[in-house]
């Protein structure tokens, strides 16, 4: 009996390692690869934003700072993508939508 629950046991495992896998997308990674538009790289400074990229459409509220160990966090938005800033530094930009049916993101926290 503990032999045939065995092959058993094996048999389904073979038949799942048969099956194709699927893995969800992540808004990040889909964002990431549809952003066709040229965006800041990291490191580059808030100047340089500025010289490429012309001036955002708003600049948010800075974030953070209240402690030496919590850098501010500022954040530029441009029409295709948000830009956040540690002090004066690019580290990170995030594409507002990641195509034109997909409702988001949402408003940021002012």
């Amino acid at each position: 009996m503990r032999q045939t629950a065995c092959v058993a046991l094996a048999a389904s495992f073979i038949a799942l390692a048969a099956l194709p896998s699927r893995a969800d997308t992540l808004l990040a990674d889909r964002a990431r690869q549809q952003i066709g538009t040229p965006h800041p790289n990291r490191g580059m400074t808030m100047a340089q934003v500025q010289q490429h990229f012309g001036a955002p459409q708003s600049k948010m509220d800075p974030r953070g700072g209240q402690k030496r160990d919590w850098p501010t966090i500022n954040r530029w938005v441009y029409p295709q993508f948000t830009v956040y800033f540690e002090k004066s530094k690019v580290i990170d930009v995030v594409a507002n939508k990641a195509g034109a049916n997909e409702v988001g993101p949402r408003p940021p926290v002012r």
